[in-house]
């Protein structure tokens, strides 16, 4: 029986990618860098999962992605540009981003008080929390997993004992893995990790990616988690 629902932010509650398309739209006009268009948005796209599938590796810091990111955009694009300077650009954008995912804010009403919830991310404290706030949807939330502020990132398991560990102090009781369900569109990180932990584990895919993994759970829309809990 689940007790527990834990969630993803970019890409599951929040539209990360539609972020990433008015930060760079808007980027490269502020600085003059050419024309914007989907093969761009493609290009980092591209790049960034590298990166963050690194990351999720353990071979990449996030201060190291932060470095490198743009410059390795910009050198795909064939842009001179300051890709550092461009990342500082792009992360203040993102901070005050709060572009929620379809059916997301229906999904946690339907959610809150059956359930004790969470989010469970990669990425900086200050900036995870702030786009929750602002998209009113931090107060649903009884604990915030980011792996800033824990030390580790999905999918390490790490990460999710100290996820389990607060959950259990919180509640004094022993809440076990598979009590545990986690969401996200992330079958590297998300799945993974929540498999590699004994969770229960649901894959939003709106885009109907391939998938080859053993899951628990497969959505297309949020809405459909309301038919499974």
């Amino acid at each position: 029986m689940i007790k527990v629902v834990l969630f993803d932010i970019d890409n599951t509650l929040l539209d990360f990618d539609q972020y990433v398309k008015d930060a760079m739209k808007n980027g490269f006009e502020k600085f003059a860098l050419g024309k914007y268009d989907n093969d761009t948005f493609a290009v980092f796209t591209k790049v960034n999962s590298e990166l963050w599938h690194d990351l999720e590796k353990g071979k990449l810091s996030f201060e190291q992605l932060k470095k490198v990111r743009w410059n390795l955009v910009f050198d795909a694009l064939g842009i001179d540009f300051d890709g550092e300077y461009f990342e500082e650009y792009f992360r203040e954008f993102l901070f005050d981003s709060a572009i929620a995912e379809e059916g997301a804010m229906h999904l946690l009403q339907y959610l809150k008080g059956k359930y004790l919830l969470g989010v469970a991310s990669n990425g900086p404290y200050a900036q995870q929390i702030n786009r929750l706030k602002r998209a009113n949807m931090l107060s649903f939330f009884e604990h915030c997993f980011i792996s800033e502020e824990i030390g580790h990132s999905k999918p390490s398991k790490e990460f999710f004992d100290v996820c389990m560990s607060r959950i259990n102090k919180d509640l004094q009781q022993e809440i076990l893995p598979c009590q545990v369900l986690i969401v996200g569109d992330s079958l590297s990180s998300d799945i993974a990790g929540g498999k590699v932990a004994g969770m229960k584990t649901c894959f939003f895919n709106p885009k109907n990616k391939p998938c080859h993994e053993q899951i628990d759970f497969v959505i297309t829309k949020l809405s459909q988690l309301e038919e499974i809990l």
